[in-house]
């Protein structure tokens, strides 16, 4: 994948996920323009496909895909979410796989590994451990950014295992610390995107794709970490209308700064391989 492949993966995931926080908490024009941009930003692909084969029946599964959670959402009167963008990224991404364009059957295969990837995690862990989720968000997420915060002397309660009760100047404001905050949906997304990237550029170097995995769950924990940290200020000296509004644009913004550091790090493995790769064809010749 060249630098402008890289470039465009990264304004796709960006988009993406800031249409999804944008249409569900924010501003729902500004979340389907966004998506739009995203659509039109795939089509400049031109990754390496790796299945030559067209599947024109990809198609007959990524429509009922889309129109089930369309009809899903409209039935249940309920905000698109990032698991309905996931769902729309798997329709999506499987009729491009059934389409004649090489670029476009290329992108299609790197969005489905992604789209799967994230589906069976947020599945995993808010079905069959959803009472990891609680736990996670007391210990890995609130209890930190309270420590963070009182650091700099604001005094801050916990009262509930996913609450707690900031004293600020103008009142008490009592903040819940959960569901997105926790941050689980970024780090979900970065592991797919890991995922895909390794399947559809063939990278085989375990070792270094597990200190990758490590690496990016420890950034997204921490990247997570001080948002949710900035947030309290922000309630703190703005209050929870300012905090709300912060809210939902900064989660997709920091994203953007942790997927630049991963497309980095998945280049230089690239770069590792392939000059490993060349150095072993060179002792082969001699």
């Amino acid at each position: 994948m060249n630098i402008h492949d890289r470039m465009i993966v990264f304004l796709v995931l960006a988009l993406f996920l800031g249409a999804t926080m944008e249409y569900g908490h924010g501003s729902k024009l500004l979340g389907i323009l966004l998506f739009g941009i995203a659509l039109l930003a795939i089509s400049r692909m031109t990754l390496k496909a790796t299945h030559r084969k067209t599947h024109a029946w990809y198609a007959l599964i990524g429509i009922p895909i889309i129109l089930a959670d369309i009809a899903y959402n409209v039935y249940n009167q309920s905000d698109l979410g990032t698991l309905d963008t996931m769902t729309f990224l798997l329709g999506i991404s499987l009729i491009a796989s059934a389409t004649k364009s090489e670029n476009l059957r290329s992108m299609g295969e790197f969005g489905v590994y992604v789209a799967i990837t994230f589906i069976a995690l947020f599945t995993l862990f808010y079905g069959t451990f959803s009472w990891f989720i609680h736990e996670f968000d007391h210990y890995a997420v609130l209890m930190p950014s309270m420590h963070l915060i009182r650091l700099i002397g604001i005094s801050v309660d916990v009262i509930g295992t996913e609450t707690v009760c900031m004293h600020a100047p103008g009142g008490d404001i009592t903040l819940t610390i959960g569901g997105p905050c926790s941050g689980l949906y970024s780090m979900f997304l970065l592991i797919s995107v890991i995922v895909g990237y390794t399947a559809i550029e063939n990278i085989r170097d375990a070792r270094r794709i597990t200190a990758l995995l490590g690496a990016t769950i420890a950034v997204a924990w921490i990247a997570n970490l001080l948002r949710v940290s900035t947030l309290y200020l922000v309630a703190y000296w703005y209050g929870q209308d300012m905090m709300m509004t912060a809210h939902t644009h900064l989660g997709w913004i920091i994203f953007v700064v942790v997927a630049w550091g991963l497309l980095l790090g998945l280049s230089k493995i690239e770069k590792m391989e392939r000059a490993e790769k060349k150095e072993k064809g060179e002792k082969e010749e001699e």
